[in-house]
């Protein structure tokens, strides 16, 4: 395979910029704690456009959203954060303290399904008396966007010193899977996951929004656009119990095309693989005068 070495005149200027926005950390024991950063309420189109470059139907209708403010972590839930909310009472369901493949402390947990997730969120509510959910779909999509349009929100493509993907070209069941995208370059393919914010953040200071790990969201999985909620909420089906769930942002393991912003897999709740994590929303709280 090609080593993804250019010539200077071939290496493309892609969008890098460093923000610092409001936040609180939320304390998980004597030594960890979660930064959840601020997300100001906003309208945008979610979804792709039909002549988005290696988009699929499922993306589309795009459409408008409103979302109203909330609070997102600023990276995903890491090892080190997992096994201190692990540590709190049990609320409906028992968690490994240790579930994951790659180890590290600031490397994102994996190997936790959409109940795993939830449970988190759970004991994090009632450690701190504050409400802790997955993000919807809606609000996962408008916090990676960041106000961009593009297919990432680096812009037109993606590099390998942005983000952590599958940068090389792979062949697997006669299927070329591409690791550039546009006028992207090939570049590394590192086979794990990486410490969460060694990539630069996006406009609202989140990091890892595109690879590293996919990220669990709180709806049902649906096939299209068609019916979405328009204010930002879930999409829920009540009479469904075992619904597929939603995973959005891409991972190590996948090649640029399925990072992008719109991008959307449905699974099975009870799926545990190295490059399935998750992050967290938190209803604003209260601000003091």
């Amino acid at each position: 395979m090609p080593d993804g070495t250019t010539s200077p005149t071939r290496r493309l200027v892609i969008s890098r910029q460093s923000h610092r926005g409001q936040y609180f950390p939320e304390p998980l024991n004597e030594t960890t704690h979660l930064d959840m950063m601020q997300i100001l309420g906003g309208a945008f189109l979610m979804g792709s456009l039909p002549d988005e470059l290696d988009n699929y139907s499922n993306e589309q209708p795009q459409h408008e959203v409103t979302v109203p403010p909330f609070f997102m972590a600023r990276t995903p839930i890491t090892q080190s954060q997992w096994r201190a909310v692990a540590a709190y009472s049990e609320v409906d369901s028992d968690l490994n303290p240790e579930p994951s493949s790659f180890k590290g402390d600031n490397r994102p947990v994996e190997q936790v399904n959409w109940d795993d997730a939830t449970e988190f969120c759970r004991r994090l509510s009632q450690q701190t008396d504050r409400t802790y959910r997955l993000p919807s779909e809606a609000e996962w999509e408008y916090a990676c966007r960041a106000g961009t349009p593009t297919p990432f929100h680096f812009g037109e493509t993606l590099s390998d010193e942005l983000a952590n993907y599958c940068a090389q070209d792979r062949e697997i069941v006669s299927t070329l899977y591409k690791g550039i995208y546009g006028r992207g370059i090939l570049g590394q393919y590192r086979e794990e996951t990486t410490e969460v914010g060694q990539f630069p953040a996006n406009p609202f200071g989140l990091f890892d929004m595109h690879g590293n790990v996919l990220e669990w969201c709180e709806d049902d999985w649906h096939d299209s656009y068609q019916g979405a909620p328009s204010d930002g909420t879930p999409w829920l089906d009540t009479e469904r119990t075992e619904a597929t769930k939603l995973l959005r942002g891409g991972s190590w393991d996948f090649n640029p095309r399925y990072c992008r912003s719109a991008c959307r897999y449905g699974s099975t709740r009870d799926i545990r693989v190295n490059d399935v994590g998750f992050r967290v929303c938190c209803v604003l709280p209260r601000l003091s005068s």
